[in-house]
Formats: structure tokens, sequence, C-alpha cells
């Protein structure tokens, strides 16, 4: 049961790019559609724990996770709903790399040559992926490539930082997630529809409230899912079973036209899964994922 939790958490989140993209056609930005969507999450988490928000106010590194699980929420969201799947998800896993940096300046972990060796697979496999058709410097081609960079950024920082702060509450920490999945995609959707660079939310009549309630639950499930499958398995086995969101991503967004894979992306996806797999070994930071509101 707690592996099947797993691999449902995973599967939710590696098909969730095909219902952000149904609701942008519709008319809802990808953020409000975030907003909406772990809005629901965060009134159950505040309501089960109202003691919480007094720890969240009095802990300044909690704020840091607020900000670091709303950009990583943001982000892949986001880039999923506008960019090649395949391409969002596989830069999204380059967490590892940035976590052994981010290991090392706020945990002070020394850096490991098992460490090491993860940095480069990771390294390694961004530059093939970005690296452009006709040769030059491997950059990210657009947006989506830049969000799906941030959010394996977030990511590292949000686990990191969740590691760092193993004192605090465990409602805390999940107030502190869903604060940020709400709190920072809010934002963003607020600043750029004033600016006029998204519209402001919409859908093209209320039935469409139901399945945008319906995902809702369903990614508070998954959530559940994750938490009851991760305190029952040992963090590296949990570690393997969510990257089961990688091929989940993949295929499904090569059957349903969200993404294509070429040589050189699958060479650089199997680098970065490497790296991921290298993260489950040795005590990694990352060994154990936090959810997205903390593929």
């Amino acid at each position: 049961m707690p592996i099947l939790a797993l691999v449902f958490n995973a599967l939710v989140w590696g098909l969730s790019w095909w219902p952000f993209r149904q609701f942008q056609a519709a008319g809802l930005h990808p953020l409000w559609t975030t907003v909406a969507l772990f809005l629901l999450s965060l009134v159950v988490i505040a309501a089960s724990n109202p003691r919480s928000w007094g720890e969240l106010r009095r802990t300044p590194a909690l704020w840091v996770i607020v900000a670091a699980a709303g950009c990583t929420n943001t982000a892949f969201n986001w880039g999923v709903a506008i960019g090649d799947v395949v391409r969002v998800v596989l830069l999204f896993y380059t967490a590892p790399l940035w976590t052994v940096l981010l290991a090392r300046l706020v945990l002070h972990e020394r850096l490991s040559l098992l460490a090491g060796l993860r940095m480069l697979l990771a390294l390694g496999g961004a530059v093939i992926v970005l690296m452009p058709e006709g040769g030059g410097f491997p950059l990210p081609s657009g947006l989506a490539d830049w969000l799906g960079l941030l959010g394996g950024f977030s990511f590292a920082l949000n686990n990191v930082m969740l590691r760092r702060q193993a004192a605090s509450g465990a409602h805390a920490r999940a107030l502190a997630m869903f604060l940020g999945g709400v709190g920072v995609a809010g934002a963003a959707a607020l600043a750029m529809a004033g600016a006029g660079l998204v519209g402001w939310p919409s859908l093209p009549g209320p039935q469409w409230l139901l399945p945008l309630a319906g995902m809702a639950l369903l990614f508070l499930c998954s959530n559940l899912c994750l938490q009851y499958g991760a305190a029952r398995l040992p963090a590296n086995i949990t570690s393997v079973v969510m990257l089961s969101e990688i091929p989940f991503a993949a295929l499904s967004a090569l059957w349903l036209g969200g993404g294509q894979l070429d040589g050189r992306t699958a060479i650089g996806g199997v680098c970065i899964l490497a790296a991921a797999l290298l993260a489950t070994f040795g005590g990694a930071t990352i060994a154990a994922p936090e959810p997205k509101t903390s593929p």
C-alpha cells in the first residue's frame, strides 16, 4: 500500500500537465490554476492545526520554505503547461545538481565523491538536453526551459531547507509549503495580470468549476498519499518510486502530443535520471523528495 500510494502521487504529478493545458485553453492561466488547486490543501492543513500559524510567524527559516515551495509549484506548473513536457520535466530533475551545492552552503555537508558524480551527471545531462540542433552554447531555448531549471533549483532549496528545519513541527512545514504554492503563484499572477501579460481568471462557464474542484481534491489526495507512503518506507525507496513521475510525464506527453523525444534528449535524460538515482545512496539530502508543494 505505501508503494501504491507513492505511485499514485507520481502519476498525478506526471499527468498534471494535461489538465493545466486544458484550463489554459479555456482561459485560466496556469498561475491562476495553481492558486485554485492548492487553496483547498492550504485550508485543510491550516484548519487541522491552527497553532501552526504561530510557529510559521516565529520561524524566519520557514518563510524560505514558503518562497522555495511556491517557486517550485509556479515554475513547474507553468512550464509543463506551455513547453515541451519531456524537456521541462527532465530539466526540473536536475535538482540533485543544485542539492549538492545548496547542501554544502546551507547544511555545510562535505562534498563526497558520490556527490561530485551526481553533479557531473546532472550537469552533463542538462547540457545535452539544452544543446542546440546546429551546435552552439547550451542555453535554455525559451521560457519553458528556464521554468524547468528554476523549478529544479527551487525544489532542491525546498528539500535542503526542510532538512535544516527538521525540528520544526510537521504541520508548520506543510503549512509553509502550501502557503507558498498559493502565495507565490498568486502574487505572480496578480503582478502579470496587472501588467497585461496574462489574463484575469476566467472560465467559459460554471461547468468548469466542477473539474477544477475535482482536480484540487485529486491534488490533496495525492499529497496525503505521499505523506502516507513516505512515512512507512525507507527514504531511498521513496525516492526511487517517486522518480516514476518522469516516465509517467514523458510517455503521456509523447502519446498525447505534449512533447517530443529525440536521441539527444533521451541521452541527456538518462544522465539526469542516473543522477537522481544516485541521490538515493550515501545519505543524500534529496533522498526523500517532498511534495511539489514542496515533476
